[in-house]
């Protein structure tokens, strides 16, 4: 496993309940800025392995990435449960519920 997916595993296991951290974030916060499409795949590919938190994780301009029937529903659902507050349909209010790590 590279240092890259190491470090993004870390990243988003430290996402605290209520809060959401954007792809491109956490890929600056993991040494790789510009590397927003492989934290998506380190998401898909080790989500289950490693039990992430992969609700939490969302577009930086604080949109839900997936499409609401293939899973984005699901993660909209977990984030309210969680007390993330919306601004739209799918869209988080980063004001509040941003990760300021």
């Amino acid at each position: 496993m590279s240092e890259f997916t190491v470090a993004v595993i870390q990243i988003i296991l430290a996402i605290p309940c209520g809060k959401v951290a954007g792809y491109g974030q956490i890929a600056t916060m993991a040494g790789n800025p510009g590397g927003a499409r492989a934290v998506a795949r380190v998401l898909h590919s080790c989500t289950e392995k490693h039990s992430l938190p992969w609700w939490r994780v969302i577009r930086n301009s604080g949109e839900i990435a997936l499409p609401e029937d293939g899973g984005g529903a699901l993660q909209k659902e977990l984030l309210l449960v969680e007390g993330v507050v919306f601004k739209s349909k799918s869209k988080v209010d980063l004001k509040q519920c941003a990760w300021d790590a």
